[in-house]
């Protein structure tokens, strides 16, 4: 249960980290890029930390409760 339960959290948040970012108009990404300056490419490590990686590792907890490996 505590993989299922650990899987829902992980996709739920990955998934709304992904849809934030990429959804236009959500995350002005032009004031970003001012704000931060020349360390702005450290907002695509830190959303491929949040987003992608998060949404997978819940799927294979998920997948790990439900015994398909």
């Amino acid at each position: 249960m505590l993989f299922l339960v650990a899987g829902a959290i992980l996709i739920l948040t990955g998934g709304l980290v992904s849809v934030l970012f990429w959804v236009p108009g959500l995350v002005d990404r032009q004031k970003l890029k001012e704000m931060l300056g020349v360390r702005y490419p450290l907002v695509y490590l830190v959303y491929s930390a949040n987003g992608p990686v998060l949404l997978v590792a819940g799927i294979l907890l998920v997948m790990k409760h439900f015994g398909v490996f």
